[in-house]
Formats: structure tokens, sequence, C-alpha cells
């Protein structure tokens, strides 16, 4: 059997659960240590990027959760432990200690406990799709379950922001454990019995890790998504950690205001991904190529349009946040909707090893990306004013973008989204 349309949905209520809880830890969290609690941005980009360094273990748990045949136990372990970890990164901001002593200490352990429950429970829900959808439905599926999780992040920004104000640690704390406590069990009730429903019982690989994570990594079309994955997750990330602390410190905007825009641009990024769903999958317009490349020349127009706003004092942060949102949307879901094909194509039962291969990639561009907008804004503050230290942070990511977009003209076939049956390259 495979997957129905309602267990895909089911599924995406877990992407949805997943981005709820990590938008608290990359976006409401990374403003309060910034703003109230007066940190350096380099410290909470510091934090944020050693959650995603921690999810280069992501290959090890697609492995595991391949070799093992019990992806569900991973989905729901890792959403527990992520969860964990976000209530105490939480707690040590709603102290006031996360940048000192004791109080960093046990916040570098917090986004430690966030990336690996981030890693086993999103790589083994992927591999979970890949494996378990029919190969004309890798695409929909896609399009769906990280529609869900955009929304997920969406709703859950919009609603902080609203609840948020005016900003309390006992207000922070009552709606960080209804978010956590609540992923857990929408989580749980989610992906009950659908493993057992549409994967055949299987005897445990015996292979060894290394040698599992070679066999993939000797896959030639497997290399090449991932050097594409890295360059473009890179400029994606560029600005995750910089455009809330950029809204309240040039354009004056409250915490709650703040973490708002972060909901509108999360909006706009739905809006994309179910543009280019309908487009390409129920349409059939465009191709994937020019999918990626359309979404990556539109993010770096307005993230130039976002730095000259802040020079010219101009009060559109708002929509021109969402239009980025839209492009950056766009630009997803036709990577996602590829990865999901070829997480499919080559050696048979490493579905989940190839999603490891790729999110570890993503990953570390999320870390590296997110560390170095924040760092290049601190440096560039000791000489300049907010707003230009920030405009050259987005115009270093919209140049980016662009060579991501020429590279994925380049590298990436032009044909649309479509099912494919796996299948083995020459000499693989």
């Amino acid at each position: 059997m495979t997957l129905s349309w309602l267990q895909i949905v089911r599924l995406g209520l877990v992407q949805l659960c997943l981005g709820a809880v990590v938008v608290l830890t990359t976006s409401t969290l990374n403003r309060l240590m910034v703003v109230e609690l007066a940190l350096p941005a380099m410290l909470s980009g510091a934090l944020v990027a050693l959650h995603s360094f921690v999810q280069i273990t992501r290959p090890s748990w697609g492995f595991w959760s391949d070799a093992q045949g019990k992806r569900t136990r991973f989905i729901i372990g890792g959403m527990a432990v992520l969860s964990c970890g976000a209530a105490l990164a939480s707690l040590m901001v709603a102290l006031a200690v996360a940048g000192q002593g004791w109080g960093l200490a046990v916040s570098v352990l917090a986004y430690v406990l966030i990336g690996v429950g981030a890693g086993a429970s999103g790589t083994s829900l992927l591999a979970l799709l890949a494996s378990g959808c029919a190969p004309d439905r890798r695409a929909a599926a896609a399009t769906i379950t990280w529609l869900m999780m955009i929304f997920g992040i969406a709703v859950t920004s919009g609603a902080i922001g609203t609840l948020l104000d005016p900003y309390s640690p006992r207000r922070l704390m009552v709606i960080v454990a209804i978010v956590t406590l609540g992923a857990v069990l929408i989580t749980a009730a989610a992906v009950a019995g659908i493993e057992r429903k549409v994967m055949p019982a299987r005897l445990p690989d015996e292979t060894p890790l290394r040698k599992g994570l070679a066999e993939v990594w000797a896959e030639r079309r497997t290399r090449i998504f991932t050097l594409f994955i890295f360059l473009s997750m890179t400029a994606f990330f560029l600005q995750e950690l910089i455009l809330e602390p950029y809204a309240g410190l040039v354009f004056q905007f409250t915490p709650g205001q703040s973490t708002s825009l972060s909901g509108a641009q999360h909006a706009g990024m739905f809006v994309g991904m179910l543009a280019v769903g309908i487009a390409v999958s129920g349409l059939k317009i465009g191709s994937l190529r020019g999918w990626v490349a359309a979404g990556c020349f539109g993010s770096a127009a307005m993230l130039t349009v976002i730095a000259g706003l802040g020079q010219v004092g101009i009060g559109l942060l708002t929509p021109a946040v969402t239009l980025l949102g839209v492009f950056s949307g766009m630009f997803a879901i036709a990577s996602i909707g590829a990865m999901m094909q070829l997480a499919g194509q080559g050696r048979a039962g490493r579905e989940g090893t190839r999603m490891g291969v790729w999110g570890a990639s993503q990953a570390i561009a999320q870390g590296l990306g997110g560390f170095a907008g924040a760092a290049l804004v601190d440096l560039l503050r000791l000489s300049r004013d907010s707003a230009d230290a920030f405009g050259m942070v987005f115009l270093i990511e919209a140049f980016l973008f662009v060579a991501a977009g020429l590279m994925a003209w380049r590298i990436i076939g032009g044909a649309r989204l479509r099912a494919a049956a796996p299948q083995l390259l020459p000499g693989e």
C-alpha cells in the first residue's frame, strides 16, 4: 500500500508542528535576546547556528530509520526532544540569563537538543513520505506538507505576535508551554498507525553506517543536488536572524510587531508555494528550472528593496517582506519537489539516507547563513549606522540569490516536476 491523501495530510500536521516549535527559537527568542536583553546579535546567531550544525547528524538519523524500518518512533521521539529544547531555551530568556554564566551553558544544551530533535523527527518524516508515496504523488505530497509547515509557522508567528504584547516572561512561558506540548500530542496522534499500514515488514538492514552513507554519496545525482542545496540555502537563511532586529532598530517595531512581520513573511511563502504547486502539479505551467530561478531572482530584487527602505525611511517594510516571502516560497517548493523525486531514485532502500544528506547540507547552510548574517551586522554597526549595516548584508544576500538562480538554470533540467521511477545512474 501507499500513502493516501488523508495520510499525507496527517503527516503534514507533523511538519506544521515542526515549523511552529522551531519558529520560536529562530524568530521570537532571537528578537528577545537582541532587543529586550540587549545581547549581541552574534550570540543569538551562534546559538541558532549551533542547532543547525547539530543537524549534520541527519544522514545518520535517515540511515537508521532506513535500516530499522521504524520511522514512527524517530518522528515522535524527535519532536519530544525538540520541544524540550525549545522550552528550556525559552526559560533561559524568560529568566534573563541566556547570555551569561550557567544560563548560557544551559542555552547551549537547549539548542543542541533542538538540533537533535529537529533532525531526527524531520528526516524520518521526509523519509516516510518519500518511501511511502506513490511516485506520481511525491511532488504533490511535498507541496501539501510544506504548505502546512509554512501555515504553522505563519499562524504561530502571528498568534505569538498578538499574545506577546505587552511582553512579560510569564506570558512568554505560557505561550511556549502551549505550543510545545501541543506539538508533541498532535504529532503522536497524526502518525499513529500510518507506517504499519503502508510499509511492509522487513528484517533490519545490517549494513554499517559508514558503508551506507558511502553508497549514497557515490551517486552523482545526489552529490550535485547537495551542492545546489548548500549554495541556495545559504542565501535563503542569511536574513533569518537579522530581519526582526532590523525592524526593531531601524523601523522601531515592537516585539509583537516584529514577530508579526515574520508571520507576514511566512504567509507570503505560503502563497508562493501554493501558486507553484497549483501551476506545476495541476496546470502543468512552467518547469522546475524556471520556477527555482524565478524565485531566486525575485528574492534578490525584494532584498534590494528592503535594503533601500531603510535608507529612505519609507514605512513599506511589511509589504516588501511579504513579497520576499512569496518569491522565497516559489524557490523553496520547486526545490523541495525535486528533492522528493530524487530521494526515490538510486539505490533502493536509501530514501532516508538521501534525505538526511540533503537535510544536513541545508542545516549547515542555515547555520552558516544565519550566523554570518548576524556577525556581519555586528561588525558593520561598529563603523556604520544600523540602516547601512543591515542594508549591506541584505545586498550580499541578494547577490547570493542571483548566483543560486544562475546555478539552478545551469544544473537543473527543464522538465516539469513529474513522477519518476527509481533507477540507477550509469556506473552507480
